[in-house]
C-alpha cells in the first residue's frame, strides 16, 4: 500500500470516527433512555408481582380469621376489600356459612350481592347464581325454579350440566318422568360431564325405568 493510499485510508477512518461521535452527541440519549425504560420495566415488573403477592396474602389471612370467627357469616361479609374478585369471593364464604347455618335470608342476600357485583369474574357470578337457586326456600313455586336453572342451563354456561340436573330433578318432582329422562339422557351425551354426575344421573335413568343402553 502506498503512502498516498494509507494516508487516504487514515482520513477515511477519522472521518467515520467523527461521524459516530457526532451521532453519539445526537442521539447517545435515546440509547440511554431505551436502557432506562427496560430496566425501569423490569423492576416495576418484579415490584407489581410482589405487591399482587402481598396483596393476596393479606386477604387471605384476612378470610381465614373471618372462617374462624363466631358470626363467621357477618365477619365475612363485611371483610375489606380491593377489587371485585376479592368482593365475590368473601361474598360467597359468607353466603356458603349462613346458608349451612339456616340462615337462607342473609345468604341469599350475599348471593345477590356476588351477582349484583360489577367487574366480578363471570364464573363467580355463575356460580353464586347456581347457588342461589340451589338454595331457593321449599315453598318457592316450581315455575320460579325451573326459570332459574333454565337460565343457568344455557349451551356454553359454566355450570349447565348441574343446572340441567336439577331441571331433571324437578320434573320428576312434577311428574314428568319421561321428560326428566330426556334430560339425563342428553347429559350423558355431554363431553363436559364429570363422573360423578355420569354415575347420578346414570342412577336416576334406572330408577325411572329408563333404558341406559338407549343414552349411549
Amino acid at each position: 500500500m502506498s503512502q498516498t493510499d494509507s494516508f487516504i485510508e487514515e482520513v477515511t477512518e477519522e472521518v467515520r470516527r467523527d461521524r459516530l461521535f457526532a451521532l453519539i452527541k445526537k442521539w447517545g440519549w435515546v440509547a440511554v433512555l431505551v436502557v432506562l425504560l427496560i430496566v425501569g420495566g423490569a423492576a416495576y415488573n418484579e415490584y407489581r408481582k410482589a405487591s399482587i403477592k402481598a396483596e393476596a396474602e393479606s386477604f387471605g389471612d384476612v378470610l381465614l380469621a373471618g372462617i374462624e370467627a363466631n358470626d363467621a357469616g357477618a365477619t365475612l361479609a363485611t371483610v375489606p376489600t380491593a377489587n371485585p374478585e376479592q368482593t365475590a369471593i368473601a361474598g360467597q364464604l359468607a353466603a356458603a356459612d349462613a346458608l349451612s347455618g339456616g340462615n337462607s335470608e342473609f345468604g341469599l342476600a350475599q348471593l345477590d350481592k356476588v351477582i349484583a357485583t360489577e367487574g366480578a369474574p363471570a364464573v363467580y357470578v355463575a356460580l353464586a347464581e347456581l347457588k342461589r337457586a340451589l338454595a331457593l326456600p321449599p315453598e318457592t313455586p316450581v315455575e320460579e325454579r325451573s326459570a332459574a336453572f333454565e337460565a343457568l342451563a344455557a349451551p356454553g354456561a359454566p355450570f349447565q350440566p348441574l343446572a340441567e340436573e336439577q331441571l331433571a330433578l324437578i320434573a320428576v318432582e312434577t311428574g314428568k318422568p319421561e321428560e326428566a329422562i330426556t334430560i339425563l339422557r342428553g347429559l350423558l351425551d355431554s363431553a363436559n360431564i364429570t363422573a360423578g354426575l355420569q354415575r347420578r344421573a346414570s342412577e336416576l335413568i334406572v330408577a325411572l325405568g329408563g333404558n341406559l343402553a338407549e343414552a349411549q
